[in-house]
């Protein structure tokens, strides 16, 4: 990871940074007096502040495909540290986060997950892993909105699709929930570009597939199914770019 990009907002937004590291440590030690609403809101217009001072822009498709109600998951490609708030301020609706546990403990990744009340993956434990899979499930039943990432890791993928991980479609399975693959696409340049120049990511919500639609499909067919819907996507539009 090229950290240019990442130190220059870092000190040109430094009084932004602690003003909402602290504000969201109050938020998490009162946290009954906050929405989700309230958090995604404030989440956003972090995400706004960095997007601007960064010089990075981000152009959205699809938000009228996504579910009206109730919750669902989203699944995406991963490119880089960028890709869940590329993916937030592009979802008008609170929506958060499965991130593995040792990265989201960095300084400010650990606030901002704590903000919108993410989900901690313990890589390491699979009783830990068992449990934190039901409690997402239980969440996403009762209306909540996760981003999942089922690449795993993101080192040197850029625009290329790597193995779909079938196992994190568990959640979705267990909660019937409708599946909405993500396509982003140029993610990775934010932070994985050692250049302060700007950047345009893009960020497509695809059509849900409904229960209904994959009661029936194993995990490993789901996955093929998200990714080759996704793989799509991506090849069109860098189809369209190169013509």
């Amino acid at each position: 990871m090229d950290v240019l990009r990442i130190c220059y907002v870092v000190v040109v937004s430094l009084p932004f940074v602690v003003y909402y590291i602290c504000k969201a440590h109050y938020i998490d030690r009162h946290g009954e007096q906050f929405s989700e609403e309230e958090r995604y809101r404030m989440a956003r217009k972090c995400i706004g502040i960095l997007m601007r001072n960064g010089r990075i822009e981000t152009e959205s498709f699809g938000q009228e495909l996504l579910p009206e109600e109730g919750g669902y998951v989203m699944y995406s490609n991963h490119q880089g540290k960028y890709d869940t708030l590329g993916i937030m301020i592009s979802h008008p609706k609170p929506c958060t986060i499965v991130i593995d546990a040792y990265r989201s403990k960095l300084p400010i990744t650990d606030s901002f997950i704590d903000l919108v009340q993410g989900s901690r993956l313990d890589k390491t434990d699979m009783k830990k892993q068992l449990k934190t899979i039901l409690q997402i499930s239980d969440e996403v039943k009762n209306g909540r909105r996760y981003i999942i990432f089922p690449e795993g890791g993101y080192d040197h993928n850029k625009n290329e699709l790597q193995d779909f991980m079938a196992g994190s479609f568990k959640c979705a399975i267990r909660a019937k929930a409708p599946i909405v693959p993500v396509a982003i696409i140029d993610s990775y340049k934010p932070f994985g570009v050692n250049s302060l120049r700007k950047v345009k990511t893009q960020v497509h919500f695809l059509p849900p597939i409904s229960y209904e639609e994959y009661e029936k499909m194993n995990t490993a067919e789901i996955a093929q199914m998200v990714k080759g819907r996704i793989s799509c996507v991506i090849d069109r539009q860098l189809n369209r770019r190169a013509g």
